[in-house]
């Protein structure tokens, strides 16, 4: 059998609290928030943090494929899928592809996926992750928001979500679009957008249904997302799927995640999923994508992981609008008085893509210290040319010293910067991000994000940064259903026609 071995997700720790978008404009406010990448993080940097969080637990020279899925990719021209599998150091043999253009981009990679499963690969880490821009003032500005899911398949007794069905149907539409000279989604008129969008799920649902011989009360989930909320729960109560049954979609505090949307989605199903339930996945785009899985009893045997429940909280819903204006490079503001960024040497960057991708330093073989950046002379015994690779993340992290700098040029003032030592051994110097300074305290925790440094050039340049260790609220992990049966979204239904949605 062939399906999902493992899911992960990721949603930025900086929220917007919708009514500050209507204060800015004097609309009426809007109901919750979203989330908001932070001004170092893209697509790709999404994509690593959903994907390291599915890989718990698992080697990651297992898996022979990376596909990723987004709209919002950092070039128009230059492989994103290279980047995160060297940020997750993948082997290089790793087949990588992007797929977008479409917002059922993901469920396009994850069909691909089950179809090189199927081929004879051993594990295909699938990841979305998407940063859409609504025009302020806008809807799309209101319902947007970020993040990143990530699945991995495989094939065998370790797979805890069986596909039992896929069913696609194309439909060509100019319903949301942005050309390559667009800065913003654009959306015509949503009656007929919903129109042809009902028809084309509704279709491709019943061909699913027919195929299995089931009804819509046999289904213990069904993930659907559409143009706007209220489009896909309309659709779903047309197709007999009861309230309950329905995947809350996360929108009064994430928003809508673009092609992560729906595997987001499907990852906060996993989390409460049972053997035996049955999960229909459907998702929109110049098209449909329905797949039908049934959760096998290998979901018990899954590690834990922070998924969507763990991001929920901790959170920091401070950002202002202006400031989220600025992140987004929509409001231009002065440049720091400094000589600007130069373009980050691309010799230089081939030269150092494992140690600062991967984040490889080496360890002494003489006296086994281990060192960042990588050395030929120990700084311990001296040692000449005694090495090996060694990578720091992963690594536990404690905060040794620390600086605030409130006068570094940075969109987030103030600068945090942290000597960092690793347990084992090991000390590097870096920015800290998603942090009150008023936290920063010698012997705080942390763990290793991958981040983007700046863009200069266009060239976007990557490295690691710390965060503060923060506790996942709630005792969330794998398949919590046990301990939590009321899930999230039974909460939460009655908000589904309130809020941004319309």
């Amino acid at each position: 059998m062939v399906g999902l071995v493992s899911y992960g997700a990721y949603i930025p720790y900086n929220r917007l609290e919708r009514k500050k978008i209507g204060q800015a404009f004097g609309d009426r406010p809007g109901k919750g928030e979203k989330a908001v990448a932070n001004f170092d993080e893209d697509s790709v940097s999404l994509a690593v943090s959903a994907a390291l969080d599915s890989l718990q637990g698992f080697e990651t020279d297992s898996v022979d494929a990376l596909y990723f899925a987004t709209t919002s990719a950092p070039y128009l021209e230059k492989q994103s899928s290279a980047t995160i599998a060297s940020a997750l150091d993948l082997q290089p043999e790793v087949r990588a592809s992007d797929f977008g253009g479409s917002l059922r981009a993901a469920s396009s990679a994850m069909i691909a996926a089950f179809d090189t499963v199927k081929a004879g690969a051993t594990r295909v880490l699938v990841a979305a992750a998407d940063c859409r821009l609504g025009a302020p003032q806008g809807q799309n500005e209101q319902l947007f928001g970020d993040g990143g899911a990530a699945f991995l398949i495989g094939q065998g007794p370790e797979v805890i979500a069986e596909v039992k069905s896929i069913s696609s149907r194309t439909q060509e539409q100019i319903g949301n679009w942005r050309s390559q000279d667009d800065r913003f989604e654009k959306s015509w008129e949503d009656r007929f957008v919903q129109k042809v969008y009902a028809e084309t799920v509704a279709q491709t649902v019943q061909t699913i249904l027919v195929a299995s011989g089931l009804q819509p009360a046999d289904f213990a989930k069904l993930v659907i997302t559409g143009p706007n909320p209220r489009a896909a729960l309309a659709v779903a109560n047309g197709l007999g799927f009861q309230p309950q049954q329905i995947q809350d979609e996360l929108v009064d505090w994430v928003g809508m995640a673009g092609t992560a949307h729906a595997p987001m989605m499907l990852a906060a199903a996993m989390e409460q999923a049972q053997p035996g339930e049955r999960i229909l996945f459907v998702n929109f785009g110049e098209g449909c994508d329905a797949i039908l899985f049934e959760v096998t009893d290998a979901i018990r045997n899954l590690s834990p992981r922070r998924a969507i429940s763990g991001h929920l909280e901790p959170k920091d819903n401070h950002l202002e609008y202006n400031n989220y204006l600025k992140w987004k490079g929509i409001l231009q503001t002065e440049p720091a008085r400094r000589p600007e960024t130069p373009r980050p040497s691309v010799p230089a960057m081939q030269r150092n893509y494992r140690q600062n991708l991967g984040f490889y330093g080496s360890k002494c073989l003489a006296c086994g210290t281990p060192q960042f950046p990588k050395q030929r002379v120990c700084v311990q015994c001296q040692a000449v040319d005694q090495m090996v690779e060694y990578r720091f993340y992963g690594k536990s992290a404690k905060v040794a010293t620390f600086t605030i700098d409130h006068l570094a040029a940075t969109p987030a003032p103030p600068s945090v910067v942290a000597v960092v030592d690793f347990d084992g051994g090991g000390r590097v110097i870096c920015e800290v991000t998603d942090v009150d300074p008023a936290e920063m305290k010698i012997g705080m925790e942390l763990d290793m994000t991958f981040r983007r440094l700046y863009a200069a050039g266009s060239i976007h340049n990557y490295f690691w940064k710390a965060k503060p260790k923060r506790a996942v609220a709630g005792g969330q992990g794998a398949n919590q259903a046990a301990q939590n049966p009321q899930s999230a979204d039974e909460s939460n239904k009655t908000k589904a026609t309130e809020g941004v949605r319309s």
